[in-house]
């Protein structure tokens, strides 16, 4: 119950006026023709008496009997007495139908409204008493359509409130001044191109007859013309830095290092000397830190071995289970220890320092790499680092360049050895199988390296080499026998030289003076070992040695590295300190 009472409290109420509805326009008409109010009688008798006494009392109560009287407080103040609006109004008659009733309230001002007019509020614009719309039955066809305009337009939608009539009756006066819109010319004739009074596109903003500058402002001005200067500035700059990087060469030795750019005067000569001036100041950028990566070395190193690092010596590959990790390829101790006595080695990586030298130390923690190199050595060429050879201070006709990418070696491909790069398979044998070809190339003493490489070109080296060094063995082998049955078996020359310790020349003819190791070659023709045979018994003998000293003094000699580097360290931490003390005045100790 509370809450039912609660919401008829709430519940918005209808306004109970004895008049119907009328436009917003005819009200806004006849408030705007009424005169200024008189004070009324009330107020002026209130005047008078100023001691009169106002202590509210009850009124009388409203009829809201609308058939048959008005609200009774409504006076006419010209005549005095009260009117009865219902005789007036035929909305309100007894013999009106609920069709009339409708239409008034809902079709437009009733006759109540519009004829009421008192002789305090002057001349009033007269509207019609009768409607025709309401004259005869009609159709719902012809109801909807507005009565007295003759056009077929529906209703208004007053579901939202009463629409506003201020675009019918003021919006003609200024649809008539609008202009015409603009005219596209379609079939490009230049007598029927628009004017600019009549919107076209040269008459400034929205086809103003304005020139566009007319619509610049101070800013917009002041900013135009500071980027003009800056447009002028810029081009004398740039005119100025041309003929200055374009000067001839100061000195003969400038000149001489570019050949390709003489001096002397003329704008192809000054093209061509600011192009090299300017390709100099990027080689900072794309030309290897130093013009000598290795150092200079007396007695010279025979042969020089450059060896990649990624994916040749080792392999990385990153998992979700795992992150990054890091593989030794199978066979890369031997392969570094045992070619360590034969060729001065170096790691020559693309990587940044860095992320390689922690490889390269874990990789080879008893430096059997004489030097490694890393990004900052290579040179920046089209998106590719390049290892550029000639800037190793090394004779290239002993050099060899062993990679997994063609682009790396592309400035000297007589010198690499491309291999297939190695994915993490653990029974690799690709990188151990070129051992005896780099053997024989340091032991054999070959004058040019690179014509040596040109003859396995298109080939597997590794596979080619075994097949030839097979055949040369098959050769060796008939000539052993061919030069035993010439032989005879005991001679007196033997025997004396036998019981004397002499040893013969045997098979291999001159060779038989050299000596392999703890015996000469020609004991190990008459044994049947060719001369690579016996070198690499020898090189296995080198090989077995250094393995021995490492399992002996490996922790050793990692001890006394470290405490190398951590020495150097303290020195380096003691020089700094210096600097910065003496920089700032100290005394230094």
């Amino acid at each position: 119950m509370l809450s039912r009472a609660a919401t008829r409290a709430f519940k918005p109420r209808p306004t109970l006026s004895p008049f119907p509805a009328a436009s917003t326009s005819q009200w806004i008409r006849q408030y705007a023709n009424r005169p200024p109010k008189k004070p009324s009688s009330f107020e002026s008798e209130r005047n008078k008496t100023p001691n009169r006494d106002r202590t509210w009392k009850p009124s009388q109560p409203l009829n809201l009997n609308l058939g048959k009287t008005a609200y009774s407080g409504w006076k006419e103040e010209s005549k005095g007495k009260k009117t009865d609006y219902s005789k007036e109004q035929a909305e309100v008659d007894a013999g009106a139908s609920p069709e009339r009733n409708t239409g008034a309230q809902y079709g437009g001002a009733g006759s109540g409204v519009t004829e009421r007019v008192t002789a305090e509020s002057g001349p009033q614009e007269t509207y019609s008493k009768s409607q025709e719309e309401f004259d005869s039955p009609q159709t719902p066809q012809s109801n909807a359509t507005t009565a007295g305009h003759g056009s077929s337009q529906p209703l208004p939608d007053l579901r939202q409130g009463i629409p506003s009539t201020f675009d019918a009756e003021f919006g003609a006066a200024a649809a008539e001044t609008k202009p015409a819109p603009r005219s596209v010319n379609v079939s490009e004739d230049a007598e029927r191109e628009p004017s600019p009074a009549a919107g076209g596109v040269g008459g400034g903003r929205e086809g103003s007859e304005l020139p566009k500058s007319a619509y610049e402002t101070s800013v917009d001005r002041r900013r135009n013309r500071v980027a003009n200067y800056s447009y002028l500035m810029g081009a004398i700059l740039g005119v100025v830095g041309a003929v200055y990087l374009g000067r001839d060469w100061e000195n003969e030795e400038e000149e001489r290092a570019h050949p390709e750019a003489p001096s002397g005067w003329g704008l192809m000569l000054m093209y061509d000397r600011a192009r090299a001036r300017l390709a100099s100041q990027m080689g900072y950028y794309t030309e290897p830190t130093f013009p000598k990566l290795l150092p200079d070395m007396d007695p010279a190193p025979p042969y020089t071995l450059v060896l990649s690092l990624e994916d040749l010596l080792v392999h990385s590959e990153w998992t979700r289970e795992h992150g990054w990790r890091t593989a030794k390829r199978p066979g890369v101790d031997y392969f570094l220890r045992y070619l360590s006595q034969y060729y001065e080695l170096v790691i020559f990586t693309s990587l940044p320092s860095t992320s390689a030298d922690p490889v390269i130390r874990k990789l080879d923690p008893f430096r059997v790499v004489m030097w490694p190199l890393f990004r900052e050595a290579t040179r920046y060429e089209k998106g590719e680092y390049i290892k550029d050879l000639s800037y190793l201070n090394r004779d290239l006709s002993k050099t060899i360049l062993i990679d997994t990418k063609a682009a790396h070696a592309k400035l000297q491909p007589e010198n690499a050895i491309i291999l297939p790069p190695w994915t993490g398979q653990p029974n690799d044998r690709n990188l151990v199988s070129l051992i005896p070809f780099l053997e024989y190339i340091a032991t054999m003493g070959i004058t040019d390296v690179r014509k040596a490489l040109a003859s396995f070109e298109g080939t597997d080296i590794a596979t080619e080499f075994a097949r030839r060094e097979a055949k040369a063995r098959e050769a060796f082998n008939a000539q052993l026998a061919a030069e035993r049955a010439k032989r005879p078996k005991h001679s007196a020359s033997s025997w004396l030289m036998g019981a004397l310790g002499l040893k013969g020349s045997g098979a291999g003819g001159g060779a038989g003076g050299l000596v392999v190791g703890e015996q000469s070659a020609a004991e190990g023709f008459e044994q049947g070992k060719m001369l690579s045979d016996q070198i690499r018994e020898r090189g296995m003998k080198q090989y077995e040695a250094m393995e021995k000293e490492i399992r002996e003094n490996g922790e050793k000699w990692l001890r006394e590295m470290a405490e190398e580097e951590k020495k150097l360290q303290e020195e380096q931490m003691k020089s700094m300190k210096s600097g910065m003390v003496g920089w700032f005045g100290g005394k230094k100790e």
